[in-house]
């Protein structure tokens, strides 16, 4: 993989890895983002997704494997605690169903009875722009607390 690959015109995910896009990030480090999605099924849902323009999990690089499952476990955590969550719905979708041409991986918190059934993903929102940064603060914080 070609580590100088250019964004993709119209790819959110590079927009808001080059901060010409909105989002509220929960964390960020030299090869990685992780972002609150601005449609979330529950409130905390996250994405992470690799700074570099790869569009499937096919196309990444074996050396970024262990770090994005790492991340995955470690932002997981943080939102499940930070969302009072008893568990977590983690998914990637892998061409079909991928509204981003970006590879992300949802990190969503769930409780039983949370009215997630099978596939069908009813969205919610945050009250306003104030709510969704509280979320934003309490997953960074608890992925201080690790």
């Amino acid at each position: 993989m070609n580590r100088d690959i250019k964004m993709t015109i119209g790819c959110v995910i590079d927009l808001i890895v080059e901060k010409k896009e909105k989002a509220l990030i929960v964390f960020e480090d030299e090869g990685f983002i992780a972002f609150l999605d601005s449609r979330p099924l529950f409130l905390g849902h996250t994405l992470l997704a690799p700074k570099m323009h790869i569009q499937t999990l096919y196309d990444l690089p074996d050396s970024m494997l262990s770090p994005l499952f790492s991340l995955t476990q470690r932002i997981g955590r943080a939102v499940e605690k930070a969302m009072g969550a008893a568990g977590s719905f983690i998914a990637m979708n892998n061409t079909v169903s991928q509204s981003i041409p970006h590879l992300h991986i949802h990190i969503v918190p769930r409780n039983k009875h949370d009215g997630l059934k099978g596939f069908f993903w009813p969205r919610t929102h945050y009250k306003d722009e104030q709510h969704m940064q509280e979320v934003q603060e309490q997953i960074k914080h608890q992925l201080n607390v690790d």
